[in-house]
């Protein structure tokens, strides 16, 4: 078996930002509360890989998929691309790096400008990367990518304008733009939550057929549960900020070993049926805010399975099976499988 390589890596990356009472706390004198966005993330994208980050809103899954396309500087730590630092890299510099890496947004309507043909939104990569030279080259990789996305004939939509396609079509020609430059990584951010249930099976078998056929890494940000488990190999779950456990999607979705995973797969009326253990009690309250982050686990004020060690302690992440890791203090045991 060929050893498995990373495509990207973030090191305890951080985000933080004043909060919006820095004003006020400078005028009464008071320190100004910082939110932590990000506050001490580790994760790995293997090459050919996909890696869904799942958590409510609020948890910084989507500021971690800004951070990796350079859409937001980080505050501390470290992003790592292909064994290259790329934390400090700015402007044309970059250049090399939009090649590689590129993101699918959630909202194709306001992605897509409205007054640009669906050619020209398709090449736009492709001419700013200056990727291939001369009006039929271009053409060629444009029609190329229109039907990897599932847009045939690809011809039929050049002259096209974003107002005259469904909302699935759309999300496919978001994802044909990112296609043109062929990256080895894509960020998907919510890429299916906008649209129909029958459109997203659609869009999601898209993007795991992309997958094989051009062998490149997918970084897939959902709230969904289920939704993660059908598209991934492996799935981080994301809280305030911070990884509560990672592993396959299977171990993930069915053996979770954090008490917020459980009561993420509990709440699922697709999954719970499939599963024999207890369910926990319901998650209580809203998640906090990054800038009030609870003190020891940031997960305590809900968790029904809180000790008072929860309370004081920050839990480290440990392992708690082959490939399979967890904060938190009750990991190691089944108590609450």
């Amino acid at each position: 078996m060929s050893e498995v390589t990373n495509i990207m890596a973030l090191e305890n990356l951080q985000v933080h930002f004043p909060g919006r009472g820095k004003m006020l706390s400078n005028l009464f004198g008071r320190p100004a509360a910082h939110v932590r966005a990000i506050d001490g993330v580790d994760l790995t994208v293997r090459r050919g890989e996909i890696l869904a980050v799942v958590g409510e809103s609020g948890s910084g899954k989507s500021t971690v998929g800004r951070v990796i396309t350079k859409l937001v500087q980080p505050t501390g730590g470290k992003l790592v691309f292909d064994g290259k630092d790329m934390t400090s890299v700015e402007g044309l510099a970059l250049r090399p790096y939009r090649h590689r890496v590129q993101m699918i947004f959630q909202d194709a309507y306001q992605a897509l400008n409205p007054r640009h043909t669906i050619f020209d939104i398709v090449a736009e990569g492709v001419r700013s990367l200056h990727l291939v030279s001369g009006h039929e080259a271009i053409m060629q990789r444009v029609a190329k990518s229109l039907a990897a996305a599932g847009l045939n004939p690809p011809q039929d939509f050049f002259a096209r304008f974003p107002h005259e396609l469904s909302g699935g079509q759309r999300q496919r020609v978001v994802i044909a733009g990112a296609l043109a430059v062929e990256p080895e990584l894509i960020v998907a951010d919510e890429p299916v939550s906008m649209l129909d249930v029958s459109i997203r099976a659609q869009i999601l078998q898209v993007l795991i057929d992309l997958r094989t056929q051009r062998n490149m890494a997918l970084l897939f940000i959902t709230h969904d549960l289920p939704v993660a488990w059908s598209i991934a190999d492996r799935i981080a779950v994301m809280y305030l900020g911070r990884i509560l456990e990672i592993g396959s999607a299977d171990d993930i979705t069915f053996n979770p070993k954090h008490p917020y995973t459980v009561a993420l797969r509990d709440a699922t009326p697709k999954v719970r049926p499939m599963i024999n253990a207890d369910p926990l009690p319901g998650l209580n309250g809203e998640v906090p805010s990054a800038a009030r982050i609870p003190t020891g686990c940031r997960f305590h004020p809900r968790c029904p399975l809180a000790m008072d060690r929860c309370r004081q302690e920050e839990p480290p992440v440990v392992d708690v099976g082959p490939h399979h890791q967890s904060a938190c203090w009750l990991a190691s045991t089944s108590q609450h499988s």
